[in-house]
């Protein structure tokens, strides 16, 4: 049975996670938003990263709309056991897209325990 968590429930996890980020980074990161939604259209993702890692921006980067970090909240709560298991889910998912947005490809995050 999924977990039942209102949207600003989920938001507040987000926030929460968003917190574990040391500040160095969050203080680097530039140009990106997170977003929560429901679910992502065609596919079952906990999160996505949309946009341009800060390690290949050039000096031509100037001027794009803002990157997106999205967190998924249907597949989330569909899949955890307890309000503890979506909060661990939660933190997992935005710190491995957070680390999207710094150029860690899938594979190293797999060997850093983020996949």
């Amino acid at each position: 049975m999924p977990v039942v968590m209102s949207q600003p429930e989920f938001e507040e996890l987000v926030a929460e996670a968003l917190d574990l980020i040391p500040a160095e980074f969050t203080r680097a990161m530039d140009n990106v938003v997170i977003l929560v939604e429901d679910r992502h259209p065609t596919q079952n993702l906990y999160g996505l990263y949309h946009g341009v890692a800060l390690t290949s921006r050039t000096s031509s980067y100037s001027g794009h709309l803002p990157d997106t970090i999205t967190i998924y909240r249907q597949p989330i709560l569909a899949h955890a056991h307890d309000a503890a298991s979506a909060r661990e889910q939660v933190a997992t998912t935005v710190i491995h897209e957070v680390a999207h947005h710094f150029g860690i490809d899938d594979d190293r995050l797999d060997e850093l325990g983020w996949g």
